[in-house]
């Protein structure tokens, strides 16, 4: 969060304390109204201009992070285990795959273990069109139904069902009318201005 917890001295101490963890997960702020309000009533500054229904984490604050554990380095590994997902963190402290079906989005995976991804992808499966459909409709999905690549794509549905779905079939559920952005990892477009990259569902 700006001004919170975003320090280098933050991001250093959380390098230092991830070789003590199983995993460590950077992830954004719910920063909604209800957050908002608090801020608002307690006269403190918001970290941000504009409320979101995703986390934010601007693209400059995932840059210093992967910067500070110098994942762009080679054959550097000196820190713990570094996420971008809870359900990946705790998957892999569990030793079991990802039961969010990250894998799917495959760019999450690019700061990964090998041996997590290797355990992603073997449970990976790409769930039958039908079967999805039916699940879908009868949860009240509208519009069509489709099984990519990376997600199962609904439209009328909120997030209980969706989730529902999604770990049912270990496999991402995304609505339609809410695009997943290329590069964006399911965070709101606050502070990715710059390259929101391609809409991928």
């Amino acid at each position: 969060m700006p001004g919170l917890n975003d320090s280098d001295g933050h991001i250093e101490q959380a390098r230092e304390l991830s070789l003590h963890a199983h995993a460590t997960v950077f992830t954004g702020l719910f920063f909604r109204e209800e957050i908002k309000a608090y801020y608002d009533s307690h006269g403190l500054p918001t970290p941000y201009e504009d409320t979101a229904r995703r986390k934010t984490l601007p693209e400059q604050a995932e840059e210093r992070i992967l910067d500070a554990f110098e994942l762009g380095a080679v054959g550097v590994q000196d820190w713990g285990r570094l996420f971008r997902k809870t359900s990946c963190g705790v998957a892999y402290a569990w030793g079991e795959a990802d039961y969010n079906g990250h894998y799917g989005v495959r760019e999450l995976c690019d700061i990964c273990p090998p041996e997590q991804i290797a355990r992603c992808a073997k449970a990976w499966k790409k769930p039958d069109p039908d079967e999805v459909t039916r699940e879908a409709r009868a949860l009240g999905a509208v519009g069509d139904v489709e099984v990519n690549d990376r997600a199962i794509v609904v439209e009328g549905l909120d997030e209980p069902p969706r989730y529902y779905l999604q770990h049912g079939f270990g496999y991402q559920c995304h609505d339609r009318t809410k695009p997943h952005l290329y590069r964006q990892h399911g965070r709101a477009p606050i502070g990715w201005e710059a390259e929101n990259g391609t809409d991928t569902r």
